[in-house]
């Protein structure tokens, strides 16, 4: 995609860009390419904050926020997408996806999984929409959180092998896992009746798709039901043997409207109570372990960057 060209006076919003710099390959040609695209359409140049061990992404989002940007560049896996998206979620200020680490659940729902220059023009054609996020003790989520299995896989899967394989690398974390034991649950929707089940794994997700493109709600995000409708979506998986986890995954890689061995929900919130300390998970990136976790959507929170209708049919996010 050529650069947008620009010889007026500066009228762009003035923008920062949260750079996680382990997940950049060459971090100064990261930088060369989003100054040049915004400038070169009129923007102001970006001012540029890295995340460290220590603090992911929130730190910086929030303090860019504090020194007047109008927009924030998330670019980074998961985890720096996940802290940009905590720190804005409440805002006026808009986030953009540059996506460079291996998952990149939200870019990939948005269609500009490994593109970061498609990310800066998304960004620059002005498309806004506001979505709803999750939270999740003090943190916010824009895809998906998990209980068990998915937090186990990610745990198995290690940094070198997700470098060198891409999301391909969570195919070895999960076979370590799939002749586990059940957990056991009490899941409560709304504050209603508890539901006692002995399922792998329990996910509350906002939008349908996951690692390597699988589509868990086949009606949910891009495909139907949309992110911004106030509710979040609830799937307790319950396979027990290898050939339950082939029905199963074979119904949602042909997106199956009934897939076996797992029930659907919808909810604005989610209570899972765990017999014991179970992994847990947020958009891709591991939390802390616990029995509990308490999902709640916060709707319409985040002002997200998103393709114009009509301007890439590949890219187009509907109205």
């Amino acid at each position: 995609m050529p650069p947008v060209r620009h010889t007026g006076a500066v009228t762009g919003p003035r923008s920062a860009v949260v750079v996680n710099p382990i997940k950049v390959p060459d971090p100064e040609a990261l930088r060369r390419l989003v100054d040049e695209r915004l400038t070169g359409a009129g923007w102001p140049a970006p001012v540029w904050f890295e995340t460290t061990p220590e603090d992911s992404g929130r730190g910086q989002a929030t303090q860019a926020m504090a020194d007047g940007a109008e927009l924030v560049f998330a670019c980074g896996g998961d985890g720096t997408v996940m802290a940009c998206v905590t720190a804005l979620a409440g805002s006026d200020v808009a986030m953009a996806v540059l996506p460079t680490g291996t998952g990149n659940l939200l870019a990939a729902n948005l269609g500009l999984a490994g593109d970061v220059a498609t990310g800066v023009q998304v960004a620059i054609e002005g498309g806004r929409r506001r979505i709803d996020v999750g939270l999740v003790e003090g943190q916010c989520f824009a895809v998906m959180a998990g209980m068990g299995f998915d937090a186990q896989m990610l745990q198995s899967t290690s940094e070198r092998a997700k470098k060198h394989l891409g999301w391909l690398a969570y195919v070895g974390g999960a076979v370590k896992h799939l002749r586990d034991r059940p957990i056991r649950v009490r899941i409560t929707l709304n504050g209603g009746e508890p539901m006692l089940r002995r399922p792998r794994t329990v996910i509350v997700a906002n939008v349908g798709r996951l690692q390597g493109g699988v589509r868990l709600f086949p009606e949910a995000a891009l495909s139907g039901q949309m992110p911004d409708d106030g509710k979040l979506d609830v799937a307790i998986l319950s396979p027990n043997s290898l050939s339950h986890w082939a029905a199963l995954g074979w119904a949602v890689l042909w997106r199956r409207q009934r897939v076996p061995l797992m029930e659907r929900y919808t909810a604005e919130r989610v209570e899972i109570r765990s017999s014991r300390a179970q992994p847990r998970q947020l958009d891709g990136d591991l939390i802390k372990p616990g029995r509990i976790m308490e999902v709640r959507v916060r709707p319409g929170a985040l002002l997200l960057c998103v393709p114009r209708p009509g301007s890439d049919p590949d890219l187009a996010y509907p109205a």
